[in-house]
């Protein structure tokens, strides 16, 4: 750790990892926390998931979405992929003094109308002002609760030989994002992903325990969230460039910006690692639901360079992907 905390340490990637492992488990660590699952997973008469999110995007709007949508899908997302439903949202505001009460409405009803997409109602929430100049408009705090149905859902689960599928292009969220600050790009085709993913998830339901793991791939992109499933573990993942989808505008836009699509945000993908002999009903399974007709399978699992991920080039060569280092594109959610 640093003596100071810097915007790296937002980014998903190393610093965010460190922060974790090195001052909030250690101070504040339990057997629910531990694990760092992206929602907590509580025990009683009625299995629940529990998981919070907050949103400091910049800007509060963007091509295919905003704040408010963006708040809403972020922690139904983490509760779909946790194995629950979700159910329930709170919703807390922080709003710069000065803020249009037009832009809060439009924020506003942009929740209402996501919250009724993912079957979810907001039933609780807090609203606060900080004077101006200390607050960058508004940002957005949702915890989420959804009844847990699938169990088992971690990465000691992935076995060699699964299956690693992305059910949609890579990106999206965060070219998306980067798109809308840039003054040197124009706005066309190119919008941000966000979108629930609970219905990809129930989709995949049916095929049990051959589900490993499920996990959407937010910040630090797909090549990170694969990083933490295989860091520390007996495996590795080995991925194929060719296999993974990306969007051409995605791709022009981060070879643009000297970016790269595996680091870029998702905010409405889901990476799913699946037992081989149920990988491509878990394929077709993805690809009758729109949000996951351009599913593909993107690698395998392997006992070869455990611990590691590897991508395999479309020119033939090997890259070692590792996490995210420093802030690729900071304030994307």
């Amino acid at each position: 750790m640093d003596d100071l905390i810097t915007l790296d340490y937002g980014s998903g990637g190393k610093k965010t990892s460190a922060l974790i492992s090195e001052m909030v488990l250690p101070l504040l660590g339990n057997d629910l926390l531990d694990p760092l699952p992206d929602g907590a997973l509580l025990p009683g008469a009625e299995a629940l998931a529990f998981s919070t999110d907050s949103f400091v995007v910049s800007p509060l709007f963007f091509p295919g979405g905003d704040i408010g949508k963006l708040a809403v899908c972020g922690t139904v997302n983490d509760l779909a992929v946790s194995g629950s439903d979700p159910k329930y949202l709170s919703l807390a505001l922080i709003i710069e003094e000065g803020l249009p009460a037009k832009t809060l409405e439009r924020v506003l009803c942009s929740v209402r109308d996501a919250a009724a997409k993912a079957g979810v109602l907001v039933v609780t929430g807090d609203t606060k002002v900080v004077e101006r100049g200390r607050g960058d408009g508004l940002y957005i705090n949702t915890s989420g609760i959804g009844i847990l149905r699938q169990r088992g859902l971690t990465p000691d689960a992935i076995r060699p030989g699964d299956r690693v599928i992305l059910s949609g292009t890579a990106g999206d969220h965060g070219a998306a994002v980067m798109l809308a600050r840039s003054d040197s790009l124009a706005e066309g085709t190119l919008k941000s992903d966000c979108a629930p993913l609970h219905a990809l998830c129930a989709a995949l339901r049916p095929l049990g325990t051959a589900v490993r793991v499920l996990r959407d791939p937010t910040r630090g992109g797909v090549a990170t969230t694969l990083c933490e499933f295989a860091e520390g573990r007996p495996f590795a993942i080995e991925l194929e460039e060719d296999a993974i989808p990306v969007d051409p505008a995605v791709a022009s836009a981060c070879e643009l910006l000297g970016l790269d699509p595996l680091y870029c945000a998702n905010e409405g993908k889901l990476l799913a690692v699946i037992a081989p002999e149920r990988a491509d009903e878990a394929l077709k399974r993805l690809r009758a639901l729109p949000e996951g007709q351009n599913a593909a399978i993107i690698g395998t699992v392997t006992e070869r360079n455990p611990g590691r991920v590897l991508l395999e080039t479309a020119i033939g060569g090997t890259r070692l992907i590792t996490k995210l280092s420093g802030a690729q594109l900071p304030r994307i959610c």
